[in-house]
């Protein structure tokens, strides 16, 4: 089985490109929806979190804008709540692995945001960025409700460069010229990763 990593910075196009891979049957683990679920009421980081950070459990829930005041800038806030998050995350992904080997599945999609900011890249044997020129990438981003051009700016100091992430990637997605572009290259990265299977099981 091959665990194929999806990262790619803010606006590119990333979680649109997963429902691409999603769409051709391929399993997919979104480490940020993962995320949401810790943090909702029952969820298995509110107890640790809201001990770590007071007030930010509201209605047994992990209020993310409470705790993104603890962590704005406040890199041994955010260690703390790494510490405390990442674990869980990663027992969340080994289980959907369990689940995808036991299910047979030949590909499996980690759609990790941070992949090579954490360097964390070594869960995945192969990566794909996604990825798009930058007029476009700050043009979808300043779309989104209650961003602005300081907001994006201070987000994109904290993400590795697009250009260092498509050297370090194995296989990149263009996002720029609509979903039937970049469907055709995701069914390229699959038709390509089958084709590699087929091969190892051959012997060839």
């Amino acid at each position: 089985m091959i665990r194929l990593g999806l990262t790619g910075s803010i606006g590119m196009g990333k979680s649109a490109t997963a429902k691409l891979f999603a769409g051709l049957g391929i399993a997919v683990f979104d480490a940020d929806a993962t995320v949401h679920e810790l943090y909702a009421a029952g969820g298995a980081a509110v107890a640790p979190v809201g001990a770590a950070f007071p007030g930010v459990v509201v209605n047994g829930a992990i209020d993310r804008t409470l705790l993104a005041e603890y962590v704005l800038g406040d890199r041994e806030a955010l260690a703390r709540l790494e510490a405390i998050v990442h674990p869980l995350v990663r027992a969340a992904e080994q289980r959907f692995l369990r689940e995808a080997h036991d299910a047979g599945d030949d590909i499996v999609l980690l759609d990790i945001p941070l992949l090579f900011e954490t360097q964390t890249e070594h869960r995945a044997d192969r990566v794909v960025v996604v990825s798009a020129p930058e007029e476009i990438q700050r043009a979808r981003v300043l779309e989104r409700d209650g961003m602005t051009v300081e907001k994006l700016d201070a987000i994109l100091a904290k993400q590795m460069p697009d250009a260092e992430k498509r050297a370090r990637a194995d296989f990149v997605v263009l996002t720029d010229k609509g979903r039937d572009d970049a469907l055709r290259q995701v069914e390229t990265i699959v038709e390509t990763l089958r084709a590699e299977l087929a091969d190892q099981t051959s012997g060839r």
